[in-house]
């Protein structure tokens, strides 16, 4: 057997293998809550608790709605907490068009009036999904009480760092590479689907069940090409009079990332945390009645690292929303520790 002949057929049968684990554990781990059809396509959301405004989380960029296993639990115990499956993640069917933030926001809407969520909501965004969150408040923004940034992207792309690693851009090779890693099987092989990151023990089965689905790459690629035309959307948001607006920022004092810590030096570091913390306190530009606060410790994954953050100021926002109060109105940007 030839060396060609070889690779073609441990190619097939990483393939299948990949494929058929997929359908094994997506069969065994049907989603919670509910799919509604979106534009003839099938969406998915799951809410959880009760109660007025009701929350709705929006993943960051390529991520499905387990990424907020951490928060969901605890927010619901106060108000209804919805998170949701974007188009091409999750249980949530591919959608044809554009993946840029206005698309997106107009999936969202159609899929909260397909569930009865008609009444003003306070809109999660994380990473990515900040910047979505933004655009959704701007073409909605009768739909929207109240509104959280979680380390969001800016909608102004960041200027060049005056170092060689790129810290968050991903090259169409990369892309290629992933893509190829996936499908053919290897990243299954690695133990890279199933890794559960802690805390999200209880969410092991959904994690596991679209963790190399294959396809799901595809969306995420569509997402990122279209970043740019999202970032030109985000731009033109706000502001939003006196709404109620929370932003919650990473800490860049900590010390550098482990997987950085080979790449660029703590001059590096520090450039890069002054340049995003101004970023994120340009968004108190949003509404008179902005707050930030930084999660002592964290890094971009706020709701991964320090989840008592995310749970504590999202309630106390809600809470806000429901006394109609004044509360925040001027109060300075907060270092939580």
């Amino acid at each position: 057997m030839s060396a060609a002949v070889a690779l073609a057929v441990l190619g097939t049968a990483g393939a299948t293998w990949n494929f058929l684990a997929i359908r094994r554990d997506r069969a065994a781990n049907p989603p919670p809550g509910r799919i509604y059809d979106v534009n003839g396509y099938a969406m998915h959301i799951y809410c959880t608790g009760t109660g007025s405004p009701t929350l709705v989380l929006e993943s960051g960029h390529g991520e499905d709605f387990t990424v907020w296993g951490k928060v969901q639990p605890s927010l619901s115990r106060v108000t209804r907490t919805c998170s949701y499956d974007r188009a091409g993640f999750g249980w949530s069917d591919p959608q044809p068009g554009e993946r840029d933030a206005i698309h997106i926001a107009d999936q969202l809407h159609a899929l909260l009036m397909q569930a009865g969520i008609t009444e003003p909501i306070v809109l999660e965004g994380h990473s990515g999904g900040g910047l979505f969150a933004l655009v959704y408040a701007s073409k909605y923004p009768r739909d929207i009480a109240g509104l959280v940034l979680v380390d969001a992207y800016t909608p102004s792309p960041l200027p060049e760092p005056p170092f060689a690693v790129a810290l968050d851009h991903h090259s169409s090779a990369e892309f290629a590479f992933v893509k190829a890693t996936v499908a053919l099987g290897v990243a299954r092989l690695m133990g890279q689907c199933d890794s559960i990151p802690s805390g999200l023990e209880a969410y092991a089965g959904w994690i596991k069940a679209s963790e190399c689905d294959y396809p799901q790459l595809d969306a995420y690629v569509r997402e990122d090409h279209a970043l740019a035309d999202s970032q030109k959307e985000g731009a033109h948001a706000g502001p939003f009079g006196n709404m109620p607006v929370l932003i919650l920022s990473q800490d860049t004092r900590r010390a550098i990332p482990a997987f950085l810590s080979k790449r660029i030096t703590a001059k590096d570091w520090q450039w890069y945390g002054a340049v995003h913390d101004q970023e994120q306190a340009a968004y108190l530009q949003l509404s008179t009645r902005s707050r930030r606060v930084i999660a002592t410790g964290s890094g971009h994954y706020i709701h991964y690292d320090r989840p008592d953050v995310v749970i504590q100021q999202t309630i106390t926002l809600v809470r806000q929303i429901r006394n109609d109060t004044d509360s925040l109105v001027g109060a300075p940007p907060g270092i939580e520790k």
